[in-house]
């Protein structure tokens, strides 16, 4: 029999690191946030499924950014700007920053 897995194709910049191994550091390959956005990305994005709105891609590192950590005042809806530093700080506990990859999906290149 087949894989009975289910399968969603996000598309990434083809410069992207590879996602690393759960529980591995963070390398900015940016697979869980074009799957779908943590609470705070939902604020930013207006949406709860598909790719978080305030994934930045970072051309001359090559690699993505949570964009509420690095340009919090441009993801955030007018009312809450005035609070960027405190979301910019939930957001990196949001996506575990610096804690390791907590991403449970498994990817392929095409």
């Amino acid at each position: 029999m087949g894989d009975s897995r289910p399968h969603r194709v996000i598309h990434l910049q083809p410069e992207a690191p590879d996602k690393p191994a759960h529980g591995a550091p963070c390398n900015g390959c940016g697979v869980c946030c074009a799957h779908a956005p943590c609470p705070l990305g939902i604020v930013a994005s207006r949406r709860t499924q598909g790719a978080c709105a305030a994934l930045v891609w970072e051309a001359d590192a090559q690699v993505y950014r949570c964009g509420l950590i690095v340009q919090p005042d441009r993801w955030l809806p007018g009312p809450l700007r005035r609070a960027a530093p405190l979301l910019a700080r939930l957001a990196r506990r949001y996506i575990a920053a610096g804690k390791g990859c907590d991403a449970h999906l498994e990817t392929e290149k095409q």
